[in-house]
């Protein structure tokens, strides 16, 4: 094969949206796609494919390949942060110029195949729950109005401000649900921006001093480097830290103060190398243990009375988790009852060459 045949295919395969490898016979990586490395990582060449992909049918179906078979074709799933169904396509390509066996690894997602039909059960049961008791107030604020209350101006105002608040809890809960289904319609394409968490946080704060001075909080910022930036979408990560610090604001004692520091980790579970840390530390009234594994769930809610009153739809904390899985990071969790909660997000450093880039 000519060089110009050579690098037009690998032109075409790194431009492929989905995640391809090329193998040799003991299942090691000797190319894989742009694609790869947004799903899987950088760095992927060298290593072994059973790092990527542990699932038992996959690897025998590519030994099958390797040793006899023209190609297979299955399904895999993959338990990582979230369930991921995978259509594997694997052919077996002309040997190398050594005489060394090789095949080429296809993944496709296709979990919102599967997710779909959930998603859509759990939509309706849970909106038609959260949505019924607003409609059923406003319901009867008017029957009220157009009943006994019929021409009693002090009643009429009274009424038209509940009905106000039930309404905006409704914008909120739609608005809420349009933003989760978005990220997770996306969860599993990493985004490639680079963003510097200092400087949202800067600006978050800003935005959120009005209601930190009306809930008589006092929020403070602790940083140890002005330059911590990581890959990821502004926006989204803006939404994460809003949510945080806006439940510590709400839910914390009065006459409080909320802490928000920036730092870095190297040891975090589940994240390659260097990790920008993000950690929320509320004075409230703390969580019960037995609470703290539901607490991303959607609609799920420890004081369901209280959570209304102030605002909350139940779905902050899944946006929360959603946005953190989509950028490969990490949401811990941490409360003591009678003392307060910390929650942390763990998010990969972007490395120097993307922060310097950042820059220009």
């Amino acid at each position: 094969m000519t060089a110009e045949p050579q690098s037009l295919y690998r032109k075409i395969v790194e431009n492929v949206r989905d995640p391809i490898f090329i193998l040799d016979a003991q299942r090691q990586i000797l190319f894989a796609n742009h694609a790869a490395g947004l799903q899987f990582g950088a760095g992927l060449e060298g290593q072994s494919f059973v790092r990527i992909i542990r699932n038992p049918a996959c690897l025998e179906a590519i030994d099958e390949v390797l040793f006899g078979a023209e190609s297979r074709s299955l399904q895999i799933s993959v338990e990582s942060q979230y369930r991921i169904v995978y259509d594997v396509t694997i052919v077996r390509l002309d040997e190398d110029k050594d005489g060394g066996k090789q095949v080429m690894v296809g993944l496709s997602d296709i979990s919102h195949i599967f997710e779909a039909e959930q998603m859509r059960s759990d939509f309706v049961a849970n909106v038609s729950h959260e949505l019924r008791s607003p409609l059923t107030s406003l319901n009867g604020f008017i029957e009220t109005l157009q009943g006994p209350a019929k021409g009693d101006m002090e009643a009429t105002e009274r009424f038209l401000a509940l009905m106000a608040g039930e309404a905006q809890r409704m914008v909120r809960l739609i608005s809420d649900l349009l933003s989760l289904s978005k990220v997770e319609a996306n969860q599993r394409v990493r985004p490639e921006g680079v963003v510097n968490v200092t400087l949202v946080l800067q600006r978050l704060l800003k935005t959120l001093a009005g209601l930190a001075e009306k809930e008589r909080k006092t929020v403070e910022l602790e940083v140890s480097d002005q330059t911590a930036r990581v890959l990821g979408s502004e926006d989204e990560l803006t939404q994460v830290f809003q949510n945080l610090i806006e439940n510590a604001i709400k839910y914390g004692r009065p006459d409080s103060t909320i802490r928000v520091k920036v730092g870095w980790s190297d040891n975090e579970s589940g994240i390659r190398g260097k990790a920008v840390t993000v950690t929320v530390i509320d004075q409230g009234e703390g969580i019960a243990r037995e609470h703290i594994p539901r607490l991303t769930e959607r609609f799920y809610r420890v004081d369901t009375h209280r959570s209304r009153d102030k605002g909350g739809t139940g779905l902050g904390l899944a946006i929360v988790k959603h946005i953190v899985g989509r950028h490969r990071g990490r949401l811990r969790i941490d409360s003591d009852p009678g003392i307060g909660s910390q929650f942390r997000v763990v998010l990969p450093a972007a490395g120097k060459s993307e922060g310097e880039a950042a820059q220009l």
